[in-house]
């Protein structure tokens, strides 16, 4: 599974101009599941992600996690990290799960952050939605379970 993850004061998404997930302080996850991903892979990331310690301490160095500051997740379905852009000018997504898989992956990773604590909001998987953001930093990391190279 491939994640971006952005460390945000607030951040929400909008589908069909109705507010559908919002999160105070916390992670925006941007999480595409990819072919040959399955709940180990899940597992892992959310694991990964609820300890990552991104956030600033009392001496302004980036040592908490979500979990420590008592943050929420948002998280958003982008099969578009997929992308290969290993030749020509149009991106190829055939790397993606397929669609149904793809989606049982993304509630799957949501309910295993929620599993650890964290508050978690979605966005529509397949949706066209609009994610507005304040990114805190900014920090932005990306994360892939498995080495693709």
């Amino acid at each position: 599974m491939r994640a971006l993850i952005q460390r945000v004061r607030h951040a929400n998404v909008v589908v069909d101009g109705e507010t559908i997930g919002e999160i105070g302080q916390g992670l925006l996850i941007l999480i595409c599941a990819m072919q040959g991903d399955g709940e180990a892979e899940a597992d892992k990331l959310a694991g990964r992600i609820a300890k990552l310690r991104i956030f600033k301490d009392e001496a302004g160095k980036m040592n908490r996690s979500v979990t420590d500051i008592g943050g929420a997740c948002l998280v958003v379905s982008q099969f578009t990290l997929s992308a290969d852009t290993s030749r020509g000018n149009r991106p190829g997504f055939s790397a993606a799960a397929a669609p149904d898989e793809g989606n049982r992956l993304y509630q799957y990773f949501s309910g295993a952050l929620r599993g650890l604590g964290l508050p978690v909001a979605n966005g529509e998987f397949g949706a066209d939605m609009a994610v507005s953001l304040l990114n805190d930093g900014p920090v932005t990391i990306w994360m892939d379970t498995a080495d693709r190279s």
